[in-house]
């Protein structure tokens, strides 16, 4: 199982904490025999490497930090794999129904 955390803000070390509490619990709860642990993965609008390390740095938990960016607009190669704004209002309409 992957627990995944996306945050609006830069990379905090208390968001490593808050993951590894996530993992625990999807290890304990909801992990069946045979299956590898959880791995998490934390999102965020910016980090700094050396405050990623040392937030993770004695964690025995499999857990990544990635950043994101954002864009104004879809790229276009990307368009033909989602459905248009009218596509979605119509699905929509018809479980309205």
């Amino acid at each position: 199982m992957i627990a995944i955390e996306l945050k609006v803000t830069e990379f905090k070390p208390e968001y490593a904490g808050k993951m590894q509490f996530y993992l625990t619990a999807l290890n304990k709860q909801e992990k069946i025999e045979g299956e590898n642990p959880s791995i998490g993965i934390i999102i965020c609008k910016s980090k700094d490497r050396t405050v990623v390390e040392y937030a993770l740095n004695d964690s025995h938990k499999p857990i990544g930090v990635a950043t994101y960016s954002l864009q104004h607009e879809l790229p276009e190669e990307m368009k033909k794999y989602l459905p248009t704004a009218e596509e979605i209002t119509q699905r929509l309409n018809i479980l309205d129904e």
